[in-house]
């Protein structure tokens, strides 16, 4: 009985696929630094939140923010959203703060914070990430579920009549 040479040929395609999973596994991949608007994370926490009244050409929040934000920031925080920023400031970073406000917009200075988000029905908590600056508070708590649906009952359509019960 003759043995077959251990050594395998491969098509070319397979030798490239085969080369370039040892080149990934071999260099580890640089984690990209977090930028929003051009800006780390560290220089967004430095800036104020509106631009103080002498220099209105120098960089904030308010003004780096999505146009919908930033007309809303315009206008000055509500009184429940300030109380909200206050807690948050306040907040040691292990305890959840809840709120009923849906509409604040995520401010660099509240990444990291462990939020509960009211649904209309309950609180779902989501921890802060960089890449929620500029939403609403709201988008990351549904409101509504997705429903799904089973197949027609029986008596729903004419041909359901003769299906048997058993």
């Amino acid at each position: 009985m003759a043995r077959k040479s251990k050594k395998m040929f491969r098509s070319p395609k397979l030798a490239r696929r085969q080369a370039r999973k040892r080149r990934s596994k071999i260099s580890e991949r640089r984690k990209k630094e977090f930028l929003w608007r051009g800006y780390t994370l560290a220089e967004l926490l430095e800036m104020p939140l509106y631009p103080p009244e002498d220099d209105q050409e120098s960089p904030c929040i308010a003004t780096l923010m999505p146009s919908r934000a930033k007309r809303s920031l315009a206008r000055g925080l509500n009184p429940e959203c300030e109380k909200l920023l206050m807690k948050i400031r306040e907040n040691d970073g292990d305890k959840v703060v809840k709120t009923h406000c849906r509409g604040m917009y995520v401010l660099p200075e509240m990444v990291g914070t462990n939020m509960g988000i009211h649904d209309g029905r309950s609180f779902i908590n989501i921890e802060i990430i960089p890449e929620m600056i500029g939403h609403a508070l709201g988008e990351f708590a549904r409101t509504r579920a997705s429903v799904t649906h089973t197949g027609p009952g029986v008596g729903a359509t004419r041909s359901s009549q003769h299906v048997s019960l058993k």
